[in-house]
C-alpha cells in the first residue's frame, strides 16, 4: 500500500531529526509499537498528586488549607514559567540546557502576552481567596494552626522568586532603606540584608528574627541573591527597558505591567490581610501568625509601598498605593 504523502513527508523529517542526533528512527518505531497508550491519570499524574495531602491535626478543615496552599504553588510555578520566557528572550530552554529555538526575539506581543498570562494566573488565585477567608471554620483554623508552627506562607520561595523575577531588585529593599541605595550601583549582596520581608518575620515584642526567618534565610538566601544576580539584565524592567522607544508606549503592555504591579503587590497581600483579620484580629491583642510574623504591619501594601515599576505610576498614585483597597475590601466586610 502506498503511504499518502503527508504520511512520507513526516517520516523523512523523522529521519532527519534523528539521524542529526546519531540516532536511529527505526529503533524509534520500534519503541513507538511497544509502547502503551497514554491515559490522563498517567500524564497528569494524579495519584501521585492525590497523596501529597498529609494533615498534621484531625480537623477536618486543615486538608482545605493544604489543598489551597498546593494550588497556590501550582499557580506560581506558572507564573516563573512565563517570566522565565520573557527572560530568556522568548528563546524555550529545557533544564537541560537545550535551546529550543523557536522563539529569537522578544517583541512586543509576545511580551504582552506572557505578562497578561501572569496577570491571569494572580486574578484566579485572588478571585479564589475566598477559599480561605470565608471557606473554614474559625475554631478548626485557630486550633490546628497551632500544629504548624512555625511554618509560614512567608516561606514560599517561588513567590520571592516572582518578585525578584518581576523588577529591579532595588525595588524590593525596605523602602525606609531606598534612601541610601539611591544613585548607588549596590550589588545584590549589599542589598539584601535590606530585603522588604525581613520586617514582615521579625517578632512583635522584641524585634529579632524568627524561626521562621532564621529558617527560611539558611534555605534559600543564597539561592535568592544568585537568582536576583542573573537576573539583573533579564527581569521584567529590565526587559521592558531594552524594548525600543515606541514598543515602550505599548499601552496594551503598559497597562499589563501595571496590572501585574497591583495583582502581585496589592490584591494578593490584601486577600491574606482580609484573611488575617478575619482569623487572627482580636481587637488590641491579634493572634500572631503562625510564623510569629508581623502581619498587621507586614501585610498592607500601604506600609510597605512595594512597587515594582514606580515609573509607571503618577507621584498621587503612589502616595495612596493600596489604600483603597483596604477600605473598600477589608474593612467594610468585617
Amino acid at each position: 500500500m502506498e503511504l499518502p504523502k503527508e504520511i512520507v513527508e513526516r517520516v523523512n523529517q523523522l529521519e532527519e531529526k534523528y539521524s542529526s542526533m546519531g540516532q536511529s528512527l527505526e529503533s524509534y518505531l520500534d519503541g513507538l509499537l511497544l509502547s502503551n497508550y497514554l491515559t490522563y491519570w498517567d500524564y497528569t499524574q494524579v495519584d501521585t498528586l492525590l497523596t501529597l495531602q498529609n494533615p498534621k491535626t484531625d480537623f477536618p478543615d486543615e486538608l482545605i488549607f493544604i489543598i489551597y496552599h498546593q494550588i497556590t504553588e501550582l499557580y506560581f510555578k506558572l507564573s516563573l514559567h512565563e517570566f522565565n520566557q520573557i527572560a530568556n528572550n522568548g528563546r524555550h530552554i529545557k533544564p537541560n540546557g537545550h535551546d529550543l529555538g523557536w522563539k529569537n526575539s522578544l517583541d512586543v506581543k509576545f511580551f504582552t502576552e506572557r505578562v497578561v498570562r501572569i496577570n491571569r494566573y494572580f486574578e484566579a488565585l485572588t478571585k479564589s481567596f475566598d477559599i480561605m477567608v470565608d471557606g473554614m471554620e474559625r475554631e478548626q483554623f485557630l486550633r490546628y494552626r497551632m500544629a504548624l508552627l512555625p511554618a509560614s506562607g512567608f516561606q514560599s520561595a517561588q513567590y520571592r522568586m516572582i518578585e525578584i523575577s518581576a523588577t529591579d531588585f532595588f525595588n524590593l529593599v525596605d523602602k525606609d532603606v531606598r534612601p541610601q541605595f539611591e544613585g548607588k550601583q549596590a550589588s545584590i549582596e549589599e542589598m539584601f540584608p535590606f530585603i522588604y520581608w525581613n520586617k514582615g518575620a521579625t517578632e512583635l515584642a522584641t524585634g529579632k528574627k524568627t524561626l521562621t526567618l532564621e529558617q527560611f534565610e539558611k534555605k534559600y538566601s543564597e539561592k535568592f541573591m544568585a537568582l536576583a544576580n542573573e537576573y539583573k539584565t533579564k527581569n521584567l524592567w529590565a526587559k521592558y527597558k531594552a524594548l525600543s522607544q515606541q514598543d515602550q508606549q505599548n499601552p496594551q503592555l503598559i497597562n499589563a505591567l501595571k496590572e501585574l504591579d497591583v495583582n502581585v503587590n496589592v490584591n494578593w497581600p490584601l486577600m491574606h490581610y482580609k484573611s488575617a483579620v478575619r482569623y487572627l484580629n482580636q481587637g488590641q491583642d491579634d493572634v500572631p501568625a503562625t510564623g510569629g510574623t508581623n502581619w498587621q504591619k507586614y501585610l498592607p501594601p500601604r506600609f510597605q509601598k512595594r512597587i515594582f515599576y514606580p515609573e509607571l505610576w503618577s507621584a498621587e498614585e503612589k502616595e495612596n498605593w493600596g489604600k483603597g483597597w483596604v477600605e473598600t475590601n477589608v474593612f467594610r466586610t468585617r
